[in-house]
């Protein structure tokens, strides 16, 4: 069990993401709880995680899943009460778990007091809460557009004003330039940590300081300024774990976010590599089989520029983005095999790892008809597309391949109904996959990709090298290997790859005979040669 008492002690840590409402149902209503979290505490024990990071629980009207809060103080219905919160909190810490509560700084609903405050009159001192431009029902104050699509403005009759929201009309962006607003945010947070959360996820915290007269969102001039004051007056009050969310963040910008000094975060989630299989200039809907070449020296680089001054996050799931078995993997032919070397791949590298619920499992994608789904942007982007004379089929096999619904199908923990989930019908379909895929049969298999998992988040405890080893990039050029060294001390590690169903010729390194083979994809281990998704990490020990 890690010592939380002391800073830093999340470089050796694992964090597991829950998307609350698809993780486990308690009262049959086919949405996910904190009851249902507390009830699976055991299992989490198990798989050896430190962290759950815990997708948005605040009282919210849920136009975008929860990321649209109207009280940073208060639990939605839909999951519990605070009681249950505290209990989550307190139950998850005598298994040495830690809660990282997901908070949304950018932006808050609408339905937020603030904002009905602020909508009032110009004079109310909630008014400048938010952000106000001048304008005519006929003219936008710009022509910035909403990243779930239409106008980034929405105009409010009585006041002659347009408000700004970078996403759906329900969500106001917060106007940061106001000091009382940043206090009022730094003492909920404050208010949080008194409640026993280790940690913050910040939701698009890069796009906290924008200028939308100049059309910047991401990456304002005050960014950095307003993440120093945020964490002076919070976070360096106790021994967090904080990280977030800039998918604009370059190697520069992320040795800011997470300088050892601790002034603004400790990582940051940047998505280079998850981009790297879309269509260059083109929108996420718009995919290409993944360049490895181009995977490996995107890690190289990030990992080459935060090495001794920043730290990274390691993820390849979360809430946004679609399965990683359907997406890079091969969950027809080799699904366990890929879907560990997956993990073997990401988990040798230096950063915090990050599960997203299932992922130990092997979870894929799933395939629905259009109005089954339920996130705003598949259904913003289906009718955009629609309307401009897109093939049905060609717009529906980009939502089965992209769409944020398919990591957010609930949680398969057996094969019994529904998996497990509830006992009433699930707020998203279950994937029809959940009877060979779920937990009871993945812990009853000590060769499944979950035991996969638990030895990587036990290795990071166990050797310094994980945590704090250089990293040496080889077979730069290969198509199938990814093959890479870490150094640290006397600890040394090889972690190779065989990415794809094609056995590839490979030998062992004469430097490397006789170590360790830590942790491997096939229960048996060849002298030379890889087989289909083959993957292993070697461990030598200079001294020894």
């Amino acid at each position: 069990m890690l010592d939380k008492t002391k800073q830093g002690w999340w470089k050796k840590a694992t964090a597991y993401q829950i998307y609350p409402k698809s993780f486990q149902d308690t009262t049959g209503k086919g949405t996910g709880d904190l009851q249902g979290i507390i009830s699976r505490l055991d299992y989490l024990e198990k798989l050896g995680i430190d962290v759950i990071w815990l997708s948005p629980v605040c009282a919210s009207p849920q136009v975008d899943n929860g990321y649209d809060i109207s009280d940073y103080r208060a639990i939605d219905p839909m999951y519990g009460t605070l009681d249950d919160m505290k209990e989550l909190i307190a139950k998850a810490k005598e298994r040495g778990i830690g809660i990282m509560l997901d908070l949304v700084l950018n932006h808050s609903s609408d339905q937020h007091n603030w904002f009905k405050e602020a909508l009032k009159s110009r004079d109310n001192p909630y008014h400048d809460y938010y952000v106000w431009r001048e304008g005519t029902p006929e003219s936008y104050p710009n022509d910035m557009k909403s990243v779930f699509g239409g106008p980034a403005w929405t105009y409010v009759p009585h006041l002659g004003q347009y408000y700004f929201h970078q996403f759906a009309p329900q969500q106001p962006d917060l106007h940061w330039d106001n000091p009382t607003l940043r206090r009022e945010l730094y003492d909920m947070i404050l208010w949080w940590m008194d409640l026993g959360v280790e940690g913050f996820r910040l939701d698009v915290i890069d796009q906290i300081a924008k200028e939308p007269d100049l059309h910047i969102t991401g990456n304002g001039p005050k960014l950095h300024s307003f993440l120093r004051e945020l964490s002076a007056e919070t976070f360096q009050k106790g021994c967090l774990v904080t990280v977030g969310e800039a998918w604009g963040a370059t190697p520069e910008r992320a040795q800011l976010y997470s300088a050892p000094d601790g002034s603004e975060l400790s990582m940051v989630f940047q998505f280079e590599h998850m981009c790297l299989d879309l269509e260059p200039g083109k929108s996420k809907w718009e995919i290409r089989p993944l360049p490895l070449v181009e995977l490996k020296k995107n890690f190289e680089k990030w990992q080459h520029a935060l090495h001794n001054c920043g730290f990274g996050s390691l993820f390849l799931n979360n809430h946004d983005l679609p399965r990683i078995l359907s997406r890079w993997g091969d969950p027809q032919n080799y699904p366990a095999e890929s879907a560990k070397l997956l993990a073997i791949m990401l988990h040798g590298m230096e950063g915090m790892p990050y599960i997203y619920q299932g992922e130990e499992l092997g979870m894929t994608n799933i395939r629905l008809p259009i109005e089954a789904y339920k996130d705003l942007e598949i259904l913003n982007m289906y009718k955009e597309r629609k309307a401009a004379g897109i093939p049905e089929e060609q717009i529906m096999e980009s939502i089965y391949q992209r769409g944020r619904d398919n990591a957010r199908t609930p949680m398969q923990w057996d094969s019994s109904p529904q998996a497990g989930f509830t006992t009433g019908t699930p707020w998203l379909p279950v994937n029809p996959n959940y009877t060979e895929i779920n937990a009871e049969n993945r812990l009853a298999d000590p060769n499944s990709v979950f035991y996969t998992y638990a030895t990587l988040i036990r290795l990071r405890k166990q050797y310094e090298v994980f945590v704090k080893g250089d990293f040496t990039l080889l077979e730069k050029d290969h198509p199938h290997l990814f093959v890479y060294q870490r150094h640290y001390q006397h600890e040394n590690l090889l972690v190779v790859c065989n990415f794809g169903g094609t056995a590839t010729e490979w030998s062992l390194p004469p430097y490397w005979h006789g170590a360790t083979c830590l942790v491997q994809n096939y229960q048996d281990t060849p002298v030379n040669g890889l087989r289909p998704w083959e993957a292993r990490i070697y461990f030598k020990n200079e001294v020894n």
